[in-house]
């Protein structure tokens, strides 16, 4: 059976420190009022100057040739695949990937391509692994015709790829003949993290995209780029799987605003995250993975806490904290001020004192 989302516990006090993921985040009321202004048309019959701003300005601080708007990051990550692969082909992937973890089953289900999970610590593979994973060519095989990678790596803890790392996987999968694509939901952080361009950091990609609700703090949407010839075969994708949007101008000034205000910021996101760390490291019994961006992952067993008794003692604070495969994620974001570090911490190491 699915269940639908869940819903507050009863007598949950309203949410005052929300850490449970960037998606959190609400438009600023400076962001609403660019949204208001933004000059609208019709994006599916390509009359939306709003949206051709944002598709624009997004190609180019990619350093791609075209890029295309989308409702989600999900499904850039479906068309991307669908345009680059065909039913039977393989994409190689980490095994903690988004794709494989996050996404429904949907590449099974819609593209028919199956995914070969590569080990690695922290969400990133090394070269070596990715070769071993190489498949002869013969009819017994699938063909690899893909390799995705994630930037940042988010179960991986919201690890950096290194530059050289990810130049180097993307010449291996290039020599193969296979594509390559960059989940980039939260490129800019590692962008900002790494004080490295964009442009640079996807060079070797044949498609990327960024996802804008996220630490960028837009209501919704995200670029997918590439080629030219990527994009017009993805526009089929979009059209069929009802991407194509009407107004959309209204959400694209949204993203807009946030390339010009909220990319910047994103390193007060990164020293509250290491904030955060550090005191949740004071904390007995707590393991705590030292955050590169905006994520910090830990462990409370030691402390006699699984994830969900903890989460669920800090949301009866008006906290929100998720869980991932046993571990508890804090995510910080333009919505996190430092002061909310200290009452988050102040909160945790009460609930611990007191056991429960």
């Amino acid at each position: 059976m699915v269940h639908a989302p869940s819903r507050p516990p009863a007598g949950a006090p309203p949410v005052r420190i929300n850490l449970y993921s960037d998606t959190q985040t609400l438009p600023t009321p400076a962001m609403k009022d660019a949204m208001m202004r933004a000059e609208l048309g019709d994006e599916q019959h390509g009359d939306d100057p709003t949206v051709h701003a944002l598709t624009d300005r997004m190609a180019a601080l990619l350093g791609k040739e075209a890029a295309m708007f989308l409702p989600s990051g999900t499904m850039c990550n479906v068309i991307a695949i669908l345009t680059h692969c065909r039913k039977g082909d393989e994409v190689l992937a980490h095994e903690t990937a988004h794709i494989l973890s996050s996404e429904g089953g949907t590449h099974a289900a819609l593209t028919g391509a199956q995914i070969y999970p590569l080990k690695g610590a922290r969400g990133l593979f090394t070269p070596e692994t990715l070769r071993a994973a190489i498949r002869p060519r013969t009819r017994y095989a699938p063909p690899q015709r893909l390799l995705e990678v994630e930037q940042t790596a988010n179960i991986g803890g919201g690890i950096v790829w290194p530059l050289e790392q990810l130049n180097a996987v993307a010449d291996i999968a290039h020599g193969q003949g296979w594509a390559t694509h960059m989940d980039g939901a939260r490129l800019m952080n590692a962008c900002v993290a790494a004080g490295i361009p964009a442009s640079e950091m996807v060079a070797q990609y044949d498609s990327v995209w960024l996802d804008f609700t996220k630490g960028l703090g837009a209501p919704l949407g995200a670029v997918l780029a590439g080629s030219s010839e990527f994009i017009g075969e993805a526009w089929r994708w979009k059209q069929r799987l009802g991407g194509s949007m009407r107004q959309a101008g209204i959400v694209a000034a949204a993203c807009l605003y946030s390339l010009d205000n909220n990319i910047d910021r994103l390193a007060d996101d990164h020293a509250n995250a290491k904030a955060l760390a550090r005191g949740l490291a004071q904390i007995e019994g707590f393991k705590v993975e030292a955050p590169e961006t905006n994520l910090v992952f830990f462990d409370t067993t030691g402390a006699g806490f699984t994830a969900e008794q903890l989460s669920a003692a800090l949301r009866m604070e008006g906290i929100m904290i998720s869980g991932l495969g046993g571990r508890l994620r804090a995510c910080t974001h333009l919505n996190v001020t430092a002061p909310m570090i200290e009452d988050a911490l102040t909160a945790i190491r009460g609930i611990v004192a007191r056991g429960h």
